[in-house]
């Protein structure tokens, strides 16, 4: 190649520093044609009163280079620290994280040696969006923010992935069973997609019982894609029956940037002993390398890796009696590495990554099927209020409100976490301090927002502290609101 690409690296907290070192010798000496420019995140950049980990200059690197290698770094203890992988995620649109979770049997313990897996988690919405709310004494509130545009995107990258790599199966998990509305969209989108790749095999699993799946037989998933807070889940519990969380890396892929790391922490109990095993990192820029149109140079550190490993040359946290042959360091490790680029593995099969693979293949810009608006009508209102009088009874705070009357707008019912309790609730339901008011016309006919400013004013003439409301609305005839339970 005729000239280096630019990267953009972070050598992070902790064992950070020792396993970007080893890694980055390993691709030097593998011919890896980058040219790394180095900014500074983490613990540091925290103490100096950067609550975001990174200093503003860093991000200039990472809008001319796109390409982020980043170590794990350490966020300080207390409040007002934000997390730098949301916030870099979000900030430079890497809407999709991947994960490939593979077996290494018997070189890694593992009672699942077939299993290779890759998961596609959603990178920016779901209850990662970190919007919170302390309401009253009792309640504290986390929105999860569920987007169409953003399901479609990562649905059909996880698509496109399973076509690129010729991967057979693309499995959906969410749990649409309860929250109807949100995981509803999700899989609803992943069924539209899913009819435009009729040579993939598409399925789908409620959440809870894919991971158990995943816990117990790992072999029969092939993609899997699913929302952000689910996927970081099952990433580790995947990483972790195939051998070690230490050995994982992954991609976070936008449009336009992308940033591959290790999918473990920084771990500042074994820093600076030489100890860490540097593989869930170079894993990582493996995943770099074939983003960045450089898929010989990957096959061969992937293979002397592979290669290391039969040869039983590990670290400890995959030391084994009677499978090891030697124990080592990170630096030995690495070295052990570099000693065997050119080789192949003998046992397992090698990696082989297809000619013309790379950042030009642009597969983070995903195109989205038009849609036509819907017609929006607002038919209803949920009023939230924070009352704890009366011992919480809820035949109290309902007989008060029965007096709300805006131009036909009136109450309809009252929940507490979601459970009817008035009228008709049951004695035996708990309630905390935190009431749901639901209001209609008669008819569920359209209302305005006239209306609601009056309801709330009459609320408030009551003597009851609202704290949130919620307008409720129609798109094309379909109800945009969930039901509560008993309602």
């Amino acid at each position: 190649m005729s000239s280096k690409r630019k990267i953009t690296v972070a050598y992070g907290d902790g064992i950070g520093p020792e396993i970007m070192k080893a890694t980055l010798e390993i691709l030097e000496a593998a011919g890896a044609q980058i040219e790394p420019e180095v900014i500074e995140i983490g613990e540091q950049v925290y103490l100096k009163g950067i609550s975001s980990g990174i200093e503003p200059k860093a991000w200039d690197s990472l809008r001319e280079t796109k390409i982020f290698l980043k170590s794990p770094i350490t966020t300080p203890q207390g409040g007002g620290f934000k997390s730098l992988n949301v916030t870099t995620r979000k900030t430079l649109g890497l809407y999709a994280n991947v994960r490939p979770c593979k077996a290494y049997s018997p070189y890694i313990r593992t009672h699942f040696p077939e299993t290779d897996m890759v998961i596609v988690r959603e990178n920016e919405e779901d209850l990662y969006a970190g919007i919170e709310h302390r309401q009253t004494d009792d309640v504290y509130q986390c929105l999860k923010l569920i987007s169409r545009p953003g399901s479609e995107k990562i649905i059909r990258y996880a698509f496109e992935y399973a076509k690129k790599y010729n991967r057979k199966k693309v499995t959906c998990m969410t749990k649409d069973n309860i929250m109807k509305l949100a995981d509803g969209l999700f899989h609803k989108v992943f069924n539209d997609v899913a009819k435009e790749y009729p040579e993939i095999e598409a399925d789908h699993k409620i959440i809870d019982i894919g991971t158990a799946l995943i816990a117990d037989k790992p072999e029969m998933f092939d993609v899997i894609v699913t929302l952000n807070l689910y996927g970081d889940i099952i990433s580790d519990v995947a990483a972790q029956i195939t051998g070690s969380v230490g050995l994982g890396g992954s991609s976070n892929v936008g449009e336009d940037v992308a940033m591959f790391e290790a999918i473990h922490g920084s771990a500042p109990d074994i820093a600076g002993q030489n100890i860490a095993n540097p593989s869930g990192l170079l894993n990582g820029a493996i995943m770099m390398l074939v983003h960045i149109g450089q898929p010989e140079v990957a096959e061969k550190v992937s293979n002397a890796w592979m290669k290391t490993l039969e040869d039983g040359i590990h670290t400890g946290d995959i030391y084994q009696e009677g499978v090891s042959s030697q124990l080592v360091g990170t630096k030995e490790f690495a070295q052990a590495v570099i000693d065997r680029l050119g080789q192949k593995p003998e046992k397992m099969v090698p990696a082989e990554f297809k000619k013309g693979d790379g950042a030009d293949d642009n597969m983070g810009a995903i195109k989205l099927a038009d849609r036509k608006p819907c017609k929006k009508d607002l038919i209803g209102l949920d009023v939230f209020i924070d009352w704890k009088e009366n011992d919480r009874d809820a035949n109290v705070i309902g007989d008060k409100l029965r007096a709300v009357d805006a131009d036909g707008l009136k109450m309809q019912l009252i929940t507490n976490r979601g459970v009817k309790v008035y009228p008709d609730g049951m004695k035996e339901t708990f309630c905390s301090d935190h009431w749901r008011v639901r209001f209609f016309n008669a008819d569920q006919s359209t209302i305005t927002h006239g209306q609601v400013l009056d309801v709330l004013k009459q609320v408030e003439d009551l003597g009851f502290d609202f704290i949130k409301t919620e307008n409720l609305y129609t798109f094309d005839g379909e109800r945009g609101f969930s039901l509560a339970q008993g309602e």
